[in-house]
């Protein structure tokens, strides 16, 4: 059914939930940016002398008094407040330790064992709160022999096997144009959050989360690795190909590059209909769906040259109006300013601290009683110090009664 944007709501899913998150950068920050993007109160811990390094990356966009925000970091930590801590001293450390008993919630992506070794792991964390759930977010683990082995996207998605499926056959590999395993880290990091959350609401007994790139990059390839369980063989990049449909791949117009996806028998005949080439159809090299996938090379030197004939724009047109599934090869600002993105109000605008009027897109995942806003802007550094004091700690600890 569809989903109205209009509906009125006067709560969201995560209201009531706090989050302390220590995190830096994409893979913790964008964990959390989910939590609050659905209600949670969450809570940046950040180091004094200039916090999230993310804060430094452009676009830094300058107001109309010379101060600068970041846009790349605003796109991560809005409707998130701030608080800074000098995690080597002490006292802030047990203020910390305060704060995570009136929590739910922790996050981090520190490196594996900073945080315990400063006293703030999840053993001394459940001390306070033995309901909470304490995520960390890292590269290869808390434990084993890679476990303290640098991990930036680009060599999480070189181990995890996703550089040798990507890019053209025999050419230098090439990583995902997207930092895939800082968002697919995320993305598990919420959504097992949210499973022990249900938990301990339920038992009282929080639990400690070890989320990894790694394993959420082996967790998107399921179908490279059952490939290679089912086979013993490893794949190789195919470009914009496809390992078992044909034609189904980027060709080019005359003007310009387009996708078609003809997955069945019957996508396939209405493209060969269409460049002119009938006789194709019964061609015993392309008469299944498997063997044009085994001869896609010599099918896509057959179509090529007729698809140069004309421009992508009517071959999109053409492909359309045959019910061939096919796309532009958008670039970002074509895709922002689609029609579908608007209809679907995933571009909302963004008023940064220093007055700039900017935009960022939504929580993108629509459903009933639920209307994404951005209810608190990104925040500056430090901007909730004594608020979150004030207001977490005016009640008696969470952990106190369990």
């Amino acid at each position: 059914m569809p989903i109205s944007r209009d509906a009125e709501t006067t709560t969201k899913p995560l209201e009531g939930v706090r989050v302390l998150e220590f995190g830096q950068i994409a893979a913790g920050p964008f964990a959390g940016s989910l939590l609050a993007d659905l209600g949670a109160d969450v809570v940046k811990v950040e180091r004094p002398d200039g916090g999230d390094a993310f804060r430094s990356w452009p676009p830094l966009t300058t107001g109309p008094d010379g101060d600068v925000f970041s846009e790349n970091f605003a796109s991560l930590n809005r409707n998130k407040r701030s608080i800074v801590a000098d995690l080597k001293n002490a006292t802030d450390v047990a203020d910390l330790k305060k704060l995570a008993g009136a929590c739910d919630v922790v996050i981090e992506n520190f490196r594996p064992g900073v945080l315990p070794r400063l006293g703030l792991g999840y053993d001394d964390m459940k001390q306070q709160n033995l309901g909470i759930v304490y995520c960390s977010i890292s590269g290869f683990g808390q434990s084993g022999p890679k476990a303290q082995m640098g991990a930036f996207d680009v060599t999480v998605q070189a181990f995890a096997g996703l550089m040798s499926v990507t890019g053209e056959t025999g050419r230098m590999p090439v990583k995902c144009g997207v930092p895939v395993g800082d968002f697919c880290a995320g993305l598990y990091a919420g959504y097992t959050i949210l499973a022990r959350l249900m938990e301990a609401r339920q038992t009282g007994q929080g639990a400690y989360i070890d989320c990894t790139m790694i394993g959420g990059l082996i967790g998107v390839s399921a179908l490279q690795t059952s490939e290679y369980f089912g086979t013993g063989r490893k794949q190789q990049a195919l470009g914009s190909a496809h390992p078992r449909n044909a034609p189904y791949q980027a060709f080019r117009g005359s003007d310009d590059y387009f996708v078609i996806a003809a997955g069945n028998d019957g996508l396939w005949a209405d493209v060969a209909m269409a460049v002119g080439l009938p006789h194709l159809i019964d061609d015993p090299r392309f008469a299944t769906q498997l063997l044009r996938a085994e001869n896609q090379q010599v099918l896509a030197q057959l179509l090529q040259p007729e698809f140069e004939m004309k421009t992508s724009a009517y071959w999109l047109e053409e492909m359309e109006r045959r019910g061939v599934p096919c796309a532009p090869i958008n670039s970002y600002p074509d895709m922002l300013e689609d029609e579908q993105i608007s209809h679907m109000g995933l571009v909302h605008p963004l008023q940064l601290p220093n007055g700039v009027e900017t935009r960022t897109t939504a929580f993108p995942i629509a459903m009933t009683g639920f209307e994404f806003d951005i209810y608190r802007p990104p925040p500056q550094l430090g901007a909730h110090q004594q608020d979150v004091k004030d207001e977490w700690l005016a009640e008696p600890d969470k952990g106190s009664d369990r």
